[in-house]
């Protein structure tokens, strides 16, 4: 592979968006436990999960 092939190669894959069209599930740290869903919380906990404050990723 010539340089100038493998500046290429390097910026394409660079470019790319990595995990894209990866399915993943999502966990979250609720006092002190793992969960991935809220379906199993009683009323108190679904409002405490409900109040807190949401933290976007952008």
């Amino acid at each position: 592979m010539t340089g100038e092939e493998l500046r290429n190669a390097d910026a394409a894959a660079n470019s790319a968006v990595v995990g894209e069209g990866v399915k993943f599930e999502r966990i979250r740290r609720i006092t002190g436990y793992l969960v991935g869903t809220t379906d199993r919380f009683n009323d108190a906990k679904r409002a405490e999960e409900h109040d807190r404050v949401k933290h976007g990723l952008n």
